[in-house]
């Protein structure tokens, strides 16, 4: 099991010790159980919020986009703001948009990013409260992390010596389309089709200006892929979902 407990130190703060570093083939099989990952937070959100029940829902709601950042240790969310902060910056140059991404300071394009990405999710998280449509809280982390090795599977890495490269270069290019089936049947037969289909279209258009202009993918485009498609999830599963839905 060392390729899920791999996953979940990368992806959550639960407390997961490896007896040794992991292997570059250890690291690119831990993409297979990013989806359980996903599931994992989702149903730790659904616990979260059944605790919660009794504190008006906007405190709820605020409760619990508070342990989902938690939880996660802001991981995505840097990936997000050094995205949107290079994006900007760069100006169409793919060095200068590069350059700027591993800057480890935050600009205000980042900051602004951040700021709305979580207002959606605080806004959706009240609706979903509201109408107990309990169950978006496991789909939408899940479908994050079904984002994530989906794009790594479909486009370069481009980022020499970054995080994801041992990843991307060990990744079970095999088993991996298999297990991103069931996972993407299963949240179909969970939340419907048309939530899949707006979530689907945005990842193909994002992965299309990514590889305009850089080439490829890198890790904190990759994490931006996962805040994007987590907001845009909850936001789209409601719309199709909810009593005012489709």
């Amino acid at each position: 099991m060392t390729p899920m407990m791999i996953a979940l130190q990368f992806l959550t703060i639960l407390p997961i010790r490896l007896r040794q570093p992991p292997r570059g083939e250890e690291s690119g099989a831990s993409l297979l159980w990013y989806p359980v990952v996903g599931l994992v937070i989702g149903l730790l959100l659904i616990v979260v919020q059944w605790l919660l029940a009794d504190l008006p829902i906007t405190l709820q709601a605020a409760l619990l986009l508070g342990f989902w950042v938690l939880i996660t240790g802001g991981l995505h969310l840097d990936g997000l703001a050094d995205t949107v902060d290079a994006w900007v910056g760069g100006r169409g140059d793919r060095e200068r948009t590069l350059a700027i991404m591993k800057d480890p300071n935050c600009g205000p394009m980042g900051v602004l990013a951040l700021l709305l990405t979580l207002l959606v999710k605080y806004a959706a998280l009240i609706t979903i409260i509201e109408s107990n449509l309990w169950w978006v809280l496991l789909v939408a982390p899940w479908m994050g992390r079904w984002l994530l090795p989906a794009l790594l599977q479909t486009t370069p890495y481009v980022r020499p010596g970054g995080l994801g490269e041992s990843i991307y270069e060990h990744m079970p290019r095999g088993w991996l389309p298999a297990v991103l089936f069931v996972h993407g049947f299963a949240m179909l037969i969970i939340g419907g089709l048309a939530w899949l289909v707006v979530v689907l279209l945005f990842a193909v258009g994002y992965r299309a200006l990514l590889k305009h202009r850089l080439g490829g993918t890198t890790g904190d485009t990759a994490g931006a892929l996962v805040e994007m498609g987590e907001a845009l999830a909850l936001v789209a599963l409601v719309w199709s979902n909810g009593p005012f839905g489709v």
